[in-house]
């Protein structure tokens, strides 16, 4: 058993209160339920968001018994172990999931940082069963990569059955329109996005216009566009790719760096 504060990079599961040992195997296809997030030099931004969307998503994952309210108790045990367990120092961007009744830990080694981004416009539905949880749709999401990065994109956008922009396959999407802040409206069918939710807290505190509208993604002609996430924060859209009929014209990223900045200033110690 791992005491708190040594656990190395790879899978471990949780052995309850008091340490971590080693999985058999890397996690592998999608867990029930799953979460990430970007830690630098003991330093993460939105950990408390990401501990309440986890602890969230095993609620509405399991099956309703009398042993809710313990199973529930313990995924925030376990979040709070995590926390103590991961690493002081260097870049990671740890998993965590909840599968078949084990907890998960995989530290795992940042990726390099972007802030620019292609943006593959699919040509097929949402082929995601839950968007609402983060978990068992990963493989789905990156196989959709996979085909992005064969067209030269970084992430691929998922759109209704409108064809109205919902998301990336990884990611958030957010837009400017002069100086009101776009999204499309929270629901069942987007990820509770902690990045998205950051962002939009911060339009907030400057006093900045916010604006939730459903467009198809040709509406984006000319805008900045943003793919945000847990791992590169902000990443300004710079180009488009699929149907020339459906990609818009990459606007210029002016307001993304700034941002970003504010982003990264509420990263915060772990405990």
């Amino acid at each position: 058993m791992k005491p708190f504060g040594v656990v190395p990079p790879g899978p471990m599961l949780w052995a309850g209160p008091g340490g971590f040992v080693p999985s058999a195997r890397p996690p592998a296809g999608g867990p029930r339920v799953a979460d990430s997030w970007l830690v630098d030099e003991g330093r993460c931004r939105g950990v408390g968001e990401h501990r309440a969307r986890f602890v969230r998503s095993v609620r509405r994952v399991s099956a309703p018994t009398a042993d809710d309210a313990v199973r529930w108790e313990t995924a925030d045990r376990f979040v709070d172990d995590v926390l103590h367990a991961l690493p002081r120092t260097g870049r990671w961007f740890p998993r965590i999931s909840w599968d078949e009744g084990e907890f998960t830990l995989w530290v795992r080694p940042a990726p390099e940082l972007r802030h620019e981004v292609a943006v593959w416009v699919t040509d097929g539905p949402d082929p995601r069963e839950d968007p609402w949880i983060k978990g068992p749709d990963l493989p789905r999401m990156q196989a959709l990569r996979d085909r992005a990065a064969a067209t030269g994109a970084g992430e691929a956008l998922l759109r209704d059955d409108d064809g109205c922009v919902r998301e990336g396959a990884l990611s958030a999407l957010l837009w400017w329109r002069g100086d009101v802040l776009c999204c499309p409206p929270e629901g069942p069918d987007l990820l509770p996005s902690v990045t998205r939710r950051l962002l939009l807290d911060n339009a907030a505190r400057q006093g900045v216009r916010v604006c939730f509208e459903r467009v198809p993604v040709t509406e984006l002609d000319g805008l900045e566009v943003w793919s945000v996430s847990a791992l590169h924060g902000i990443r300004a859209v710079t180009a488009w790719t699929g149907d020339e009929a459906l990609t818009p014209r990459p606007g210029p990223a002016r307001r993304a760096p700034r941002w970003q900045a504010a982003l990264e200033d509420l990263a915060v110690p772990l405990p």
